[in-house]
């Protein structure tokens, strides 16, 4: 059996439940090969050289986890500045938002570079390599320069943008072309590896030798649509569990004359929440019977607080929800409650279970866990309503979801309050599908069909 071989920006202990759904899957296969796991070890080395990192090896049962410092010069240019101040913004379509001209670049293929030097050291030549994320898309051009011939496959868990978008980039043709140094690209979505055929077939020479099969720069790219799912069991386990009973309990004595409508993400401008707000501030003009009945819990964790755009975000969100509780608040009333802090995983499947309507309305994403947290929370009997964007990748998958345009205020508050008075048996119906369709597509069945397909393609 190969073994199998996890590159990421940043790894995590696949025996600690805390780890989440994603860390647990790939732990397994890790576990199975006596599998390494790599990335970066989150040290910043305020005056360390740039391109030169500290190794480090520690034993987690079965795999061997491996981690390298960063420079603060590698960290600013690799992390903050290229992957995050170039690629997300480029990759969710806000080119007003990238930083081009900062040189970021430099410190992109640097970094990238020492990776996989610190890893080369480490592989085996029956390894089967599987490499993570946006931060990390020349790690396998830069192996195969220094002579690696393992099998190489490579997912992508942000969107792919359309061409013109894409060609934004400077250096846009050095970054796909490198993606063609693995044996297969796994996406998200259907609409990513539309995207991606389309940008192929127009800003490069390659030859389309099927739907999934491209060659250009002498190599054949196997491309394909793996959507990533949860697992569902656990996280049904950990809806059980003291905490999330607790939260469950304590937000139905809190609301017992109130319907909730809650919103769960990260603070970051691809997740629409400006719109959101604006959406329920039209729900309360529009329809006035909410006012005093319906409650908007929105929770936007911290990220990224030190960039420009994240502040003004977060003073905008400030601004949208003093606004909406000044015109409508009453003294035993607050229509939204803005959480901007993080809530412990634990206690989220209760927060679940007791909302009336998740709003996932983000204005791109790759996947979306959490419309899929939501369904896996809710309670067969008397379950909410999913009220999803249509721009996020989880809508392929989720069709019996309330899909939305959220740029289009008024339409998505009409779709809320359908939500809000969707009757019972229609309520059970779709949440009976949905909930068969995360298990059916869960993170283990991501995994598997990724690695199959991976291990189906011939060694270089």
């Amino acid at each position: 059996m190969s073994r199998l071989v996890v590159v990421s920006n940043r790894i995590a202990d696949p025996r600690k439940p805390a780890s989440g759904g994603l860390a647990v899957a790939v732990g397994q296969a890790l576990e199975a090969s006596g599998g390494l796991w790599f990335g970066w070890s989150g040290k910043i080395v305020e005056n360390g050289t740039p391109g030169e990192g500290d190794l480090h090896l520690q034993q987690a049962g079965n795999v061997q986890l491996a981690t390298v410092d960063l420079s603060r010069e590698d960290h600013d240019s690799y992390y903050l500045g290229y992957s995050n101040g170039v690629l997300w913004p480029v990759f969710h379509y806000r080119l007003d938002l990238a930083d081009f001209d900062a040189g970021y670049i430099g410190g992109y293929r640097r970094v990238n570079q020492m990776f996989a030097h610190k890893l080369a050291s480490l592989l085996k030549p029956d390894d089967i390599i599987w490499v993570h994320d946006y931060h990390l898309i020349p790690l396998a051009a830069e192996l195969r320069a220094m002579g690696c011939k393992q099998r190489m496959g490579f997912f992508l868990h942000i969107p792919v943008p359309p061409p013109l978008i894409l060609a934004a980039v400077p250096a846009h043709d050095w970054l796909i072309r490198s993606l063609f140094a693995y044996d297969l690209v796994g996406l998200q979505s259907n609409t990513d590896v539309s995207h991606f055929s389309r940008y192929v077939g127009t800003e490069t020479s390659a030859d389309i030798l099927g739907e999934h099969e491209f060659r250009a720069y002498g190599k054949t790219l196997q491309v394909q649509a793996f959507p990533i799912g949860i697992d569902v069991d656990e996280f049904t386990a950990l809806g059980e569990g003291k905490d999330a009973q607790d939260m469950y309990a304590q937000m139905r004595r809190e609301y017992s004359r109130r319907r909730l409508l809650l919103g769960v993400e990260r603070m970051d401008y691809s997740k629409g929440l400006p719109q959101r707000l604006k959406t329920f501030r039209q729900l309360l003009q529009s329809y006035p019977e909410n006012v005093g009945s319906a409650t908007l819990i929105q929770i936007a964790s911290p990220s990224r607080e030190s960039v420009d755009a994240y502040a003004a975000l977060k003073q905008e969100l400030e601004s949208l929800c003093g606004s909406i509780n000044g015109d409508f608040g009453e003294l035993d009333w607050m229509p939204v409650r803005y959480i901007h802090r993080n809530v412990a995983r634990k206690r989220l499947p209760g927060l679940y279970r007791a909302a009336s309507v998740a709003l996932v309305t983000p204005l791109r994403d790759g996947m979306n866990l959490v419309a899929k947290e939501f369904v896996a929370a809710q309670d067969p009997e008397d379950p909410g309503v999913l009220v999803l964007s249509r721009f996020a990748g989880a809508a392929e998958q989720l069709p019996e979801a309330l899909l939305v345009n959220p740029y289009d205020t008024l339409r998505t508050a009409e779709t809320i309050q359908r939500a809000l008075q969707m009757p019972l048996d229609e309520r059970q119906r779709r949440h009976q599908a949905l909930l068969a369709r995360i298990r059916e597509h869960d993170v283990y069945w991501w995994r598997h069909q990724f690695l199959a397909a991976l291990a189906a393609i011939p060694a270089p």
